[in-house]
């Protein structure tokens, strides 16, 4: 690791020349990868300080796409644009090594070292504009302009720093209109993955909370969108803090599978046959003791998994509630907001959607529709989340198999309101039996007239008529 004294002598020579091209790499690597970083660097850096040609070349394009439109664009957008651009240019040799780094970029997506990278050069950067102001102070006392530098010191001190003056509503009009593509995870259920609900599923950076009383689905629901978001080609990580690996796998194996939980263990020659036909993503499932994870435990074997080459599109936690604070409260409440907090930030760090569950209060259990009120010790979990839907079903209605998803919150699309489910408990599967959504009045009026229905059914029983 480099001393203060390096790190000075490489600023004074204006050039990340000495760290190599690969670390080089690594510095355009977050620029791609972390905007807000992106955006700090863009106010210090220089694309002349790269000694690579086409590392300057990339760095110039990114950064003049940023001045016309601010905001910086995504690697499919920037591939056409340079491509558009060296078709006109007769250099072959910038061309080849354009598209071999941009090739090995889009194929090992992870670099273990990137922070370190970026840390480093964020430092290079800022020491560099200090460095060209003490030049400039030097000019300035010679001529007496002693007032000017003082701004001129605390200009460079300011530049670099991730606090942002926000959107320049005029300045940056340019920007509302460039089209952003939402990443998304699909949750497999349609009807919720359509424009306009979820728009696609859950977007990175986002969390999404299933929210129920016990026994209701959760688990089972929590399986199913890891396993739907398989089918998509999806990496999934599954943490369980109640269930066992195996336990939770053969759930697994049941809704990717279509075969009962309980025939699961005899059933292994069918199963494998069937995983031969499928192109599924990957699956990590990861047990942790109750109250024994923290969001740092799930954040250090994250970084684990992408060590080793494993990148995680999604993230399911069965669940958050039982997690372990990383600060302690006299009032619970308070401890599972950080928990929720924490989670969020991971997700946004990350950038990686994270699907949990949170339990409902006792008041929900013969409530017809789940609400963000229900939500069991902390309202606050409620506010952090991008999404809540809420799952329930009176003890009349388990044996049927059926329930009510509500969608209690959600920053994407629609909420307030509710889809009849079908809940099958035997293969963790949740699918929506009619499209056309209720309102809460709506659902009420329908749970009692199914009631009246049944005590009539039932009176006629007893009464012989």
């Amino acid at each position: 690791m480099e001393d203060k004294d390096t790190v000075i002598e490489l600023a004074l020579n204006g050039s990340f020349g000495k760290y190599g091209k690969q670390f080089q790499e690594g510095i355009f690597h977050g620029l791609l990868t972390d905007h807000p970083w992106a955006a700090q660097m863009m106010e210090v850096m220089k694309p002349s300080f790269f000694d690579v040609k086409f590392l300057q070349f990339l760095c110039d394009k990114y950064f003049l796409y940023h001045h016309k439109y601010k905001c910086f664009p995504s690697m499919g957008l920037l591939v056409p644009l340079i491509k558009e651009d060296l078709a006109e240019s007769n250099d072959k040799i910038l061309l080849d090594q354009t598209v071999d780094y941009l090739h090995r970029l889009k194929s090992s997506p992870n670099m273990g070292d990137l922070q370190y990278i970026k840390d480093k050069s964020l430092d290079f950067c800022k020491r560099q504009v200090f460095r060209d102001a003490l030049e400039k102070a030097v000019e300035l006392i010679s001529t007496d302009k002693f007032e000017s530098v003082v701004g001129l010191m605390k200009e460079a001190v300011a530049v670099g720093l991730p606090s942002s003056v926000g959107h320049d509503f005029f300045e940056d009009f340019e920007a509302r209109f460039v089209k952003s593509r939402r990443q998304c995870c699909p949750t497999g259920i349609s009807r919720l993955d359509e424009k306009d609900i979820l728009q696609g599923g859950l977007g990175r950076g986002e969390i999404g909370v299933i929210t129920a009383n016990t026994g209701v689905g959760k688990s089972h629901f929590l399986v199913a969108l890891g396993a739907n978001a398989m089918r998509a080609g999806k990496n999934v990580v599954h943490y369980t803090f109640e269930l066992t690996e195996t336990a939770v796998g053969i759930r697994y194996d049941s809704n990717l599978c279509d075969v009962p939980s309980n025939d699961v263990p005899e059933s292994k020659e069918i199963i494998m046959k069937r995983y031969k036909g499928m192109e599924l993503g990957r699956l990590i499932i990861k047990e942790y003791p109750t109250g024994s994870a923290s969001v740092m435990t799930i954040r250090n074997h994250l970084e684990k998994l992408m060590m080793k080459n494993f990148i995680p599109s999604l993230v399911i936690i069965d669940y958050a509630d039982v997690m372990r604070s990383s600060r302690q409260y006299d009032s619970l409440r308070h401890e599972l907001k950080l928990i929720y907090e924490e989670l969020r930030n991971l997700s946004m760090d990350m950038n990686i959607p994270i699907w949990t569950a949170s339990q409902a209060n006792r008041a929900s259990s013969s409530a017809d529709v789940v609400g963000l009120e229900n939500m069991s010790e902390a309202y606050g979990k409620a506010m952090v989340a991008d999404v809540v839907l809420s799952l329930s079903r009176k003890p009349m209605e388990k044996d049927k198999g059926t329930g009510r998803i509500f969608i209690a919150k959600n920053r994407a699309g629609r909420d307030g309101v509710v889809f009849p489910v079908h809940i099958d408990t035997a293969r963790s599967k949740i699918d929506i039996l009619d499209p056309t959504e209720l309102s809460l009045n709506e659902t009420v009026s329908q749970d009692e007239s199914t009631m009246k229905d049944l005590l009539k059914q039932k009176w006629k029983e007893v009464s012989g008529n």
